[in-house]
């Protein structure tokens, strides 16, 4: 989770106590260690132990499994660990909002929509999947800082995209990090919890969505029993083994025939594949990828298909498994579906685009008959075309 600061982070935050004594907010982000006891700079008292008063922000699933397990704690009145609970979302078109406001506006904790933060004083924020810059002050606002769930091990896959890169890059192991924010830089707060999980063979990014946001909630309850003591145990992320996980974009889909391997392709597959469809140019028209599968050792000893040319982009249909064969850079992958104007089985797509009939009498240019890269414009560029189409409105 990112933080925006506003002023030098040399600068001491006012509140401090008699004689320049630092605040505990201070004390808390800067990770001094000891409990921040004591009176904040808004003569609020802190509290050493729980039940902890919590302001949690939030969006999507991932950080619905954190909220669940944060409203279960607080329903159980006899651990006594969350006292109060608010929540922080971000505007949405659907009527009904987010997954996080649909969950609290359900279980009635008091939801309040980005920029509005509420009003009432709180020990710790909890973040998760929010996507949101946090301004120094706010993180002040908290005596015990802002608390990030974070799924994967830092500092591997810092950034807003985590799961995504980790199936994309084809990683064996992932996990979830309970980190503290720090303001000026993002993603490098002290580790206060962090557990190591095996990715499980060929798992989307959704399916490992699933299994990191239970663990992630099931780490927060753990470090909020002992909130004091895992601030001042937090340890600071290794310099190495830093990597980003930008946000995906449009172009991401792009399939690069002549580039990714079947495996590659297959990774692109599971880690955006319900997210953006799969996509690339056929006969000059955008197509779109949905429904990809590995294709059976049996379908590739097939004597029709060893026949073919290795070109990548290039579309057999196979009639005995009903599937569209396509050549990348070191093999064959499968597809059962596409979207051409409307859903096409591979026996829809076959009939209409790829049999000998349809492919003269369209005098197509043998080229043309195979899958091509599509290239995305830039923004700049698209940025530059919705000036001109506005200029020829004028």
């Amino acid at each position: 989770m990112r933080a925006l600061v506003r002023r030098c982070w040399g600068h001491r935050p006012g509140g401090g106590g008699p004689g320049g004594k630092r605040s505990p907010q201070w004390r808390a982000l800067a990770g001094l260690g000891g409990s921040p006891a004591g009176e904040d700079g808004r003569g609020v008292r802190v509290r050493e132990k729980p039940p902890w008063r919590v302001l949690f922000l939030g969006t999507d699933q991932f950080a619905c499994e954190a909220l669940r397990a944060l409203h279960a704690a607080r329903e159980n009145k006899e651990e006594e660990l969350i006292e109060k609970l608010e929540v922080v979302t971000l505007p949405s078109p659907s009527p009904k909002g987010l997954p996080v406001k649909q969950y609290a506006v359900q279980s009635q904790l008091p939801v309040y929509e980005w920029p509005d933060v509420g009003s009432g004083e709180y020990d710790v924020g909890v973040v998760a999947s929010f996507g949101r810059l946090l301004s120094e002050a706010l993180i002040l606002k908290f005596p015990y800082g802002i608390l990030n769930v974070h799924p994967s091990c830092l500092p591997r896959w810092r950034g807003p995209a985590p799961i995504i890169h980790t199936v994309l890059h084809g990683d064996t192991v992932t996990g979830v990090t309970i980190m503290q924010i720090r303001p000026k830089r993002f993603d490098v707060g002290p580790i206060l919890k962090q557990e190591v999980v095996p990715v499980p063979p060929k798992c989307t990014a959704k399916e490992l969505e699933e299994v990191l946001s239970r663990l992630g909630a099931n780490m927060l309850i753990s470090v909020l029993k002992n909130l004091p003591e895992s601030l001042s145990n937090g340890r600071q992320q290794p310099t190495e083994g830093v990597t980003h996980a930008p946000k995906i974009s449009a172009g991401t889909s792009c399939i690069k025939w002549e580039e990714q391997t079947s495996e590659q392709i297959f990774r692109l597959y599971r880690a955006i594949g319900t997210i953006i469809p799969l996509q690339t140019l056929w006969m000059d028209n955008t197509i779109k990828l949905l429904d990809l599968v590995e294709v059976n050792s049996s379908v590739l000893t097939d004597s029709k298909l060893r026949e073919q040319p290795l070109i990548p982009g290039s579309v057999i249909y196979h009639k005995q498994s009903q599937i569209l064969l396509v050549c990348c850079k070191d093999g064959w992958i499968g597809i059962r579906s596409v979207m051409l104007k409307k859903t096409l089985t591979a026996t829809d797509f076959y009939n209409g685009y790829l049999h000998p009939w349809y492919q003269k009498d369209s005098q197509a240019q043998p080229r043309q008959c195979r899958f091509q890269t599509l290239r995305l414009p830039t923004k700049k560029k698209q940025e530059k075309k919705i000036v001109a189409m506005q200029q020829c409105i004028k």
